[in-house]
Parts: C-alpha cells; structure tokens; sequence
C-alpha cells in the first residue's frame, strides 16, 4: 500500500452470511420460505458487507489508493470482519473503529435465483457511528471521501441528521470531493419515517456527488409516487415503470438542492447521470475533472452490460466504485458511466460482493472488447443514441 491515499471510504459496514440458494428452482421459492419446512442449501459465503466494504475494497481492487472508516465491536464477528479485510491488504483496517461496547453488525443476504436479494439485517456498531469517528486529519489528505448507507446509521438520521450534515460539511470545507450513497430503509422503522427531504436539503450543498437508487430516492422525496408505483407494478417490477421524465425531473430536484453530480442506480435499467453546470463542476473539489465544460449540463442514460447473473449482493456498491474510479482517473462522463454499469455487471457474475470484481485493466479491456450491452430504448423528446458510445444523451446535450 501506498503511503498516500486517493480516498477514504466511510459508513456503515458489516458482515455478510450469503447462502449459496443456487439449487433452488425459482418455481419453489415460496414454498422454500415456509413456516417449518427445511431446506437443503450449499455452502454460505463469509464476506464483509457496506459500502465501506463493498465500495472500498472494490475501488482497492480497481487500484484506487483507499483507506477504510468503519466501527465494529471487539467480538468475534468484529474480528472476523477485520481479518477479512487485512485480507487484501494489511494496512486497509487500519483506520477501523473497535468499540469493546457494541456488537458488530451482521446481514443475512437471501438471494434466490430469478428473485432480487433480500437481506436480515442487525445493525449493531453502525447505529453509534457519529461525525466523531471520521478522522480529518486523514480524509483532508486524500481526493474523495465516500460515506454510505445513513439511513441504516441511526446517529445520521436522528435529531434531523446533524450528524451526516456534520460530516459532509467537515469533509468539504477541507477541499476533497464529496461522494454520498444511500440505502433503502424499513418503513415500520424511525429511519422509514425519518424526515429524508429536510436531511436532504441540509447534506445535500456539501455534498458533490450523489449516487442513490432510483428506488431509495422515490421513497426519501416522492413517497406518494414511489407507492403508486409499487402498487401499479405489484412490486420490485415498478423499474420497468421509470420514465425519462421522472429521472429529469428528479435529478433536477437534487441538483436544485446543491449536488454537482447526480447518479441513480437502475437495476436491471441501467444507470443514469445527470451533471450541474460548468461553475459547480469546478467546485467539485481535489477529484474534479480536469475538463469541467465536458462534464458540465450532462444528461446520460446506459444500459446494463450483458453477463450471466450469480447474484446481486454488493452490485450497486460495485457499480459506485467503477463511477468513483473513473472519475479519480479523469475520465469523461461517458466513460465514466461506462465504467460503472462494467464494474456493476462483473460483480453479479459471482455470488459475494467482491470476487466478481477485476482489476481495472482487464475491466476495461473487457469493455474495449466489444462487450455488448441489454437493449434499452428510449421513446423520449430530446433523447438520442450515442453508437459512439454505446449510450442515450439526453436534453440535446453534445
């Protein structure tokens, strides 16, 4: 490891037990999931999970320079997870927090095949994560800082989220470029009735680039929509029912509340980019690109690279690290988003949420390679197909 980092990767993390439910034909889920009834699985993967994680180690992996923030307890799922992560690297636990008061936090990921993940989850030493265990005087050395998960943190979302605020304010003010990620919190609980668009709007102006699911932030700004939808497609199907419009119309909601760089994670979709203007684009910070007016007023659309899926645990992360690699690069937008949706897909090639991840080399020779992307069409003024690219352009933006 290097003795400078390009970024610090903090939030919530934890370890992951992932089933292998490989066997189980898709026509049998329901009945698997009885009350009484056991089934026989294969063998369950041991990993770290968060974006702390999923995020930091695959932007390890891609060969980005990065330091871990994490809290876990002094127990044995705490050491397990910072073994686990020594694994890669000696000196990425090193900024890890060990509080001897809390358990460290664990999730079970359920990922049968054909059905999208769903996850038990004990949150443990992420809920006494505060603005107090960033250190500073480590994240103003390096270019990006990328915090993740808050709405499973409950210290980032109680007491209108002074805590998130907090951190994001510290970090900008020192000049390093602000990365923020989401998660999708329970409804039934304090995090699901959190008040998400005031949290937002005070985070929001310090932060440069942020990169939720279409489904995370439906729900944070527009829950009568984010239901409506729900109900229409009668569940996880409502993806199908997100429009041109809609992502125009709410990236520009988070762009009016200060973000530079908007990215939404689509699913099965692909994933979606919208920029602010030139004079925010150079605000952004040490990770800025060095050609701002190319980055500026852009509006991206791209599909999803065409793989065989094992499983989806850590695919959005993996998705974030291949966008936040590129742009430590200097890449263009374009690039950028290509490299997001190729990270995205090698990792669903595997069943955990790292092995899947190539180095970025061969990433990119993959993508060079005339990797073919799932169709995706687009029936929308404005929008265009860029076969350059292998990408839609939205709002006539060249």
């Amino acid at each position: 490891m290097p003795e400078t980092y390009d970024a610090v990767v903090a939030g919530h993390l934890c370890l992951d037990v992932i089933p292998d439910l490989a066997g189980i034909a898709q026509d049998r889920i329901a009945q698997v999931f009885f009350p009484g009834r056991l089934t026989e699985v294969g063998p369950a993967t041991i990993g770290t999970g968060g974006p702390v994680s999923n995020t930091g180690l695959a932007l390890h992996k891609l060969g980005i320079a990065t330091q871990l923030m994490g809290k876990v307890g002094d127990d044995i799922f705490g050491q397990a997870v910072c073994e686990l992560v020594r694994s890669y690297d000696p000196r990425l636990a090193e900024g890890m927090v060990v509080d001897p008061q809390v358990h460290t936090s664990y999730t079970v990921v359920l990922s049968p095949p054909g059905v999208d993940r769903f996850f038990l989850h004990h949150p443990g030493a992420n809920d006494t994560f505060s603005a107090a265990d960033v250190r500073y005087d480590q994240v103003a050395k390096v270019r990006l800082f990328h915090f993740g998960y808050p709405p499973i943190m409950r210290l980032m979302y109680t007491n209108a989220g002074t805590e998130l605020t907090q951190v994001f304010r510290c970090v900008k003010e020192s000049g390093v470029t602000t990365s923020l990620d989401m998660a999708l919190p329970d409804p039934a609980s304090a995090a699901g009735r959190a008040d998400w668009i005031s949290i937002l709007k005070a985070t929001m102006p310090y932060v440069d680039v942020f990169l939720p699911s279409i489904e995370e932030i439906l729900y944070m700004l527009r829950r009568q929509t984010y239901q409506e939808l729900y109900q229409v497609a009668g569940g996880p199907g409502f993806l199908a029912l997100i429009t041109p419009e809609l992502l125009s119309s709410m990236s520009q909601e988070l762009l009016d509340m200060g973000a530079k760089i908007v990215v939404l994670k689509l699913g099965d979709r692909g994933l979606y980019l919208r920029t602010a203007d030139r004079a925010a684009i150079e605000a952004l910070g040490h990770a800025r690109p060095s050609d701002s007016a190319a980055w500026a007023d852009k509006e991206l659309w791209s599909a999803c690279f065409k793989v065989d899926v094992v499983g989806t645990a850590g695919s959005g992360d993996s998705t974030i690290a291949g966008f936040l690699s590129a742009l430590l690069r200097g890449l263009a937008s374009e690039a950028a988003v290509t490299a997001a949706v190729a990270v995205g897909a090698c990792n669903v090639e595997a069943a955990d949420t790292l092995s899947g991840v190539r180095p970025w080399e061969e990433t990119m020779h993959r993508v060079a390679g005339g990797w073919t992307h799932h169709e995706l069409h687009i029936d929308a003024p404005g929008w265009r197909f860029d076969v350059g690219h292998q990408l839609w352009v939205g709002g006539n933006r060249l």
